[in-house]
């Protein structure tokens, strides 16, 4: 790609995420600052931490990320270590089984987790079966305040995320350097804390950092567990009066700020640092084998960490297939009729076509420019290709509600993109929002291959007179096919169940995606979460196949798609 074209890439990147980057945090900051006629003013921040109800929001969303971060890393941390260090039966079945917690958006495993865990649940159904609990006293598993459900949900949902990262970040620790504390007498959980930890940090704070901020702005969940008092929640309900309410602007201003302080704190303390490491092969490493005893232990600890983390999904198939299930331990009986209404219901087969439209279109807009990025990040010495290479990654680290909430702002009438209300036709900015949110995946995909594809062969077709742009295309793009097929089929599945971005910006039913489409079915009374769970069982599937497929084509580098 010669010079000029490295330009124009840089050029048009720079306008995209002006324009749908900066553009929407920016409306939503001036609409938290602007007074009804136009001037500045403070009050309505000030008010956002006056107002108990306000206070109490924010409050719960803190407690929501640091307590689903916490429980995050208590999962994680032991299952990366293990995966590293040890030999065990059945490793490579559940190392494939590790990635089956994404398969599902946590806000759809909900329904399978109040079915399990509620009042009336099969929890307490078998407990009172076996007589270790008064049926007339349900235990309330999941809490008055739901905080707890939402934790667990967000916990089991997230952790591969922060697994992937410390399994990378694992394997490059240089074994010598661990048996050098070993000789000065430094073992045991001491040389984990003292050596292998600050040797992880980093990819513990890029896993941890998605996992903090995911928590603290998430949407579906709360939602679905009828936890209203949390910030999230607060700002979708008061999407409704938009163009004459300032608060829901003052909100998301206040959740973008704390997001990036907390970022910015973490990054200070914890992703600085740097810790120079000889290649790995300086000494005997990779994982052992251990005695049988401890082998069968840990096959055990990754089985039961499975086993919950599929129970939200086995909630989900089974509500789908039941044909009533209230206060037993299984269904009262089983039937297909709720997968032949989803496959009928006015919401349901528009809603796969909006979602299966928007997210192509999304994957495409990505496709071209993750290219352009990774290649003017990886292939040249343009000034500011590192700025380049941040704007990409920005999107991981803002949370989604927020640039949703700006996307709809900045199309409200009288604005400078009034032309893509959602209000009238969602299509151009939910391929937009999707294309924006996802866009790090193929970028980080694109420039993983062209860093393993060697630089000589493009110089070599250029010298035989092949120009640049021919040369990308016909020797370059072929070689890192495998790395754009997992980046796009990642962008792709995870735009097909986006939720914040749908939740928002789709108002019109015959507009509505998936993710949309499951929540307005699970509010109808009736059939509606048996018919909800069914279309959540074909998402399910959906995107198991296409997380699947983008494993088997990084591997272990797939955790690099969610760093910042």
């Amino acid at each position: 790609m010669s010079r000029p074209i490295s330009h124009v890439v840089f050029a048009l990147t720079a306008l995209f995420f002006l324009f749908f980057f900066a553009l929407p945090i920016g409306e939503t900051l001036s609409g938290a600052f602007r007074q009804p006629g136009g001037g500045f003013t403070p009050a309505y921040l000030v008010e956002v931490f006056r107002n108990p109800i306000y206070l109490e929001g924010l409050w719960n969303s803190v407690q929501m990320a640091v307590f689903s971060t916490a429980l995050t890393l208590a999962i994680a941390l032991p299952l990366a270590f293990l995966t590293d260090r040890f030999l065990f039966p059945a490793k490579n079945l559940f190392s494939a089984l590790i990635l089956v917690p994404m398969i599902l958006p946590p806000f759809v495993g909900a329904i399978g987790v109040k079915q399990i865990l509620g009042q009336e649940g099969a929890l307490n159904a078998l407990l009172a079966s076996l007589g270790l609990e008064n049926p007339a006293h349900p235990i309330d598993w999941l809490g008055a305040s739901r905080l707890g459900g939402v934790v667990v949900m967000n916990a089991l949902h997230l952790y591969p995320i922060l697994y992937l990262n410390l399994v990378a970040a694992l394997a490059n620790v240089d074994p010598a350097m661990e048996e050098a504390a070993e000789n000065l007498g430094c073992t045991g959980l001491r040389k984990f804390r003292k050596i292998t930890l600050p040797l992880i940090m980093p990819g513990l704070f890029a896993g941890g950092t998605i996992v903090f901020i995911w928590a603290f702005t998430e949407l579906g969940v709360p939602l679905m567990f009828d936890y209203q008092r949390v910030t999230s929640v607060q700002i979708f309900s008061g999407l409704k009066d938009i163009g004459g309410n300032p608060f829901p602007f003052a909100l998301v201003a206040v959740m973008l700020v704390s997001t990036v302080v907390l970022y910015a704190l973490s990054k200070m303390l914890f992703g600085r640092a740097s810790h120079a490491m000889m290649a790995k092969a300086t000494s005997q490493g990779g994982p052992r084998a251990i005695a049988p005893l401890p082998a069968w232990a840990c096959t055990a600890f990754f089985a039961c960490v499975t086993f919950l983390a599929v129970l939200p999904h086995i909630g989900v198939v089974l509500v789908a297939f039941s044909r009533d299930w209230y206060g037993t331990i299984l269904p009262d009986g089983w039937t297909l009729d709720h997968f032949r209404a989803a496959l009928g219901h006015d919401l349901t087969l528009p809603s796969i076509q909006n979602s299966l439209k928007y997210a192509s279109l999304a994957t495409l807009v990505d496709l071209v420019l993750g290219v352009g990025i990774a290649y003017v990040v990886t292939r040249t010495r343009l000034p500011g290709r590192e700025l380049l290479d941040a704007m990409a990654m920005l999107p991981l680290a803002v949370p989604g509600l927020v640039l949703a909430f700006g996307y709809l702002a900045m199309t409200q009438p009288g604005k400078l993109f009034a032309f893509m209300n959602p209000a009238i036709d969602p299509l151009m900015i939910l391929v937009i929002a999707y294309s924006v949110r996802r866009l790090p995946y193929v970028v980080r995909s694109a420039a993983a291959g062209f860093q393993q594809t060697s630089v000589t062969l493009e110089e070599a077709a250029q010298n035989l007179g092949c120009p640049p742009f021919r040369a990308l295309r016909k020797i370059t793009l072929p070689l890192i096919a495998a790395n754009l097929m997992a980046g796009g089929l990642l962008a792709f599945s995870f735009a097909m169940l986006e939720v914040s971005d749908s939740l928002i910006l789709a108002q019109k039913q015959q507009d509505f995606p998936i993710t949309k489409a499951i929540y307005e079915l699970y509010q109808l009374l009736g059939d509606g979460r048996f018919i909800a769970s069914a279309l959540g069982v074909w998402a399910m599937g959906f995107l198991g196949v296409t997380i699947l497929g983008a494993s088997v084509i990084l591997g272990r580098k797939l955790g690099a798609i969610f760093r910042v």
